[in-house]
């Protein structure tokens, strides 16, 4: 399992730009890299949260933690084989 964890903030994007920038990040994402925290914010709506919460499936995601800090959540990242 990778030990480097990315950070990627989508504030500002539509959901389906977030979406899709998550799910190339996650495709291209080397294999040194172990979990993604995904910066979505709540405050101002909680459309990218329920996004990356709940419909962003993507066959490298491993466990969504939700963290107590309500504007962001990490995704723990698989290999590629």
């Amino acid at each position: 399992m990778g030990l480097l964890n990315l950070t990627v903030d989508i504030h500002g994007m539509t959901t389906a730009q977030a979406k899709t920038h998550l799910e190339r990040t996650i495709s291209k994402l080397p294999n040194r890299y172990g979990q993604i925290t995904v910066i979505h914010g709540y405050q101002m709506g909680s459309s990218l949260q329920v996004m990356v919460r709940k419909k962003l499936k993507h066959k490298r995601i491993k466990q969504k933690i939700l963290t107590l800090n309500q504007g962001e959540t990490i995704l723990l990242i698989s290999e590629t084989k």
